[in-house]
Parts: C-alpha cells; structure tokens; sequence
C-alpha cells in the first residue's frame, strides 16, 4: 500500500490515517482507536467463522437433523460463515485502510461478495419463510414434496445472488466510462426494491398468514380435548416452535440490516451525502447479523445445544454418534 493517497474529501476523519491539510493527502497514523477497531472486526469474523461451521457440522454429521428446515438453515449457515471469512475481513480494508477514499482491485472483490452473501442470506431466510408456510397451513403437501423444493429453492437463492452481485458489479464498472444516465444509477435504485424490499415484505405477509393459521391450530386442538396425545398434536406443535424460532432469526436480520437500507434508500431519493462514518457503522451493525443466527439457534433450540457441546467437546470423534439422538 502506498504511505500517501490524495484525497479530495476532508470531511471525514479516518480512525487509521490522518489528511495533511496542506496538500490534501492521507498519511499512515496507526492509533489506539485504530487497533482496537482491527481487534473488534478481527474477533467478529472468528466468532462469525467458528459459531456458524458448529451450525454446520451439525446438520450434515447428525442424521436426526436431516430434516428440509435444517438444510435451508444450513444454506444460511453457509452465506453466514462465508461473511466471516471474505466479507469481513474486506470490509475491515475498506473501513481501515485508504480504500475508504480511493477504490481498487480489492474493493472490486469487496462488493462482489457482500452484494452475493447478503442476497444469499435474504434469498434463504425468504425460502424459510416459504418452507414453513407449508410446514404449518399445509402439512400433507410439504411432507410429499418438501424434499424436492428445498433442493430447486436452495439453488435458485445463490444462482440469484450471484447473477444480481455480477450486474451491479458491471454497473460499476459501466459508471467510470457513461456520461448520462447510467446502468448503476437504474441498479441503485431497483436494487434494494428487488433485493430487500420486496422479499421482506412477501415474509411479512407470509409469517402472518402462518401465525393466522397456528392460532386457529391451537383452538382447534384445545377445542378436540384438552388431554391429546394424538401424535400429530406433537409434530404440529414442534412446526410452530420451529417457525416461532425463524420467525425470530428475521426479526434480528430486519434490525440488523433494516437501518443501512433505509440510509441507503435515504441517501438516494434525497441526493444527500451521508457521512461515511454512519454508513460503516450501519454497514457493520448489518453484517453483524450473520453471528447472530447461531446463538438464536443455540438459545431456543435444545438439539443445536446438545450437537454443540458434542462437537466442541470432540465426543464425535470417540465414536459413531451419527444417529444419536438429540431430542
């Protein structure tokens, strides 16, 4: 990296480098602030890394949570980790290096993956959402056919993401040569509608047409007899739980990812300059999200806690705990 990058913004101050205001150039300063961000960021990918690889081998090494919910979780375990292990650790260079002024090869890469593992993410928690619909309002259907679907949804979520990350990255580099009305200002713009906006919304509307359908369950149930041990009683209760626990996992996406959008959004109806240093740190509050997913699953799920300690503790590896049972 080069000691010095002329810069023609001096409004934002840089936690690593500092502008000489006389010639308008970024000069290497390493500060506390500074190391201590390395160390922050640093962290997060590890934690990203390591909590979502326990998701994973999780679901692929216990047979008993082979199951179409798990392998869409574990979809999402995959765009998660895959955060930390690109997507943080660019961003740590474009947060705390001069890429933040001046954009290379590297910050090229940088968007790529963010824009395909963020999508990814959106797409799988909207498979989910389609998943558990059927899971609950029509459980003859998904037992039939869910195999099948997960397989179609799972393939089409990341085709999409990458085939949207590959046209906003061609926007980009359309953006250096046009001179009018560019192909990345029309990305800009139906890009969060197509990418954020609208799925949210559709998972929305599906999560409350599956509340609507567990609550009429639940009476119907309590209305049959109060003592059922019917076991159909128990699969549909464990569904509900199940779409309770990722209806929650959205919640904490929607809170994590819901402010940079709405900034980015802001940004570009109002054709304002939002301070960088508000859009990094909605950006991070966002790619948070993916560290988080595990320990909801650890929380609420008894099964993620068993094969967790399990895998930590290397108990898999003194023998064939493949069908163990875990709930």
């Amino acid at each position: 990296m080069t000691p010095g990058v002329t810069v023609n913004r001096t409004d934002d101050i840089h936690p690593c480098y500092e502008i000489d205001t006389v010639s308008y150039i970024l000069i290497r300063k390493p500060s506390t602030v500074c190391v201590l961000l390395y160390i922050i960021f640093g962290s997060l990918s590890v934690v990203t890394v390591c909590g979502n690889l326990l998701v994973i081998i999780s679901i692929i090494y216990f047979k008993q949570l082979h199951t179409p919910t798990n392998c869409l979780i574990l979809s999402l375990a995959v765009a998660d980790m895959l955060v930390g292990i690109v997507v943080i650790p660019t961003n740590m260079k474009f947060t705390l290096s001069t890429c933040l002024y001046y954009e290379d090869f590297i910050c090229k890469v940088r968007l790529f993956f963010d824009i395909t593992l963020v999508n990814a993410s959106i797409m799988n928690l909207f498979c989910i959402s389609i998943d558990r619909y059927y899971a609950v309002c029509q459980p003859l259907a998904y037992r039939t056919k869910t195999n099948v679907h997960v397989v179609v949804m799972i393939l089409a979520s990341w085709s999409v993401s990458i085939l949207l990350a590959i046209c906003f990255v061609i926007a980009e580099i359309d953006h250096e040569k046009c001179k009018e009305v560019c192909f990345r200002e029309i990305a800009k713009i139906l890009g969060p509608i197509l990418n954020f906006y609208l799925p949210v919304i559709i998972m929305l509307c599906i999560y409350f047409k599956i509340f609507l359908a567990a609550q009429r369950q639940v009476r119907s149930i309590q209305s049959t007899t109060c003592h059922s041990t019917n076991p159909g009683d128990a699969v549909s209760k464990m569904e509900r739980k199940a779409t309770k626990t990722l209806a929650i996992v959205m919640g904490v996406f929607l809170m994590c990812c819901l402010p940079f959008f709405l900034c980015f959004t802001f940004e570009l109806l109002n054709h304002v300059s939002v301070p960088v240093k508000v859009f990094e740190t909605l950006n991070w509050l966002a790619l948070s999200n993916s560290v988080l997913n595990q320990f909801i699953y650890a929380f609420f799920y008894s099964w993620f806690r068993s094969s967790f300690r399990m895998i930590i503790s290397g108990k898999i590896f003194e023998g064939d705990f493949v069908n163990a049972k875990l709930f």
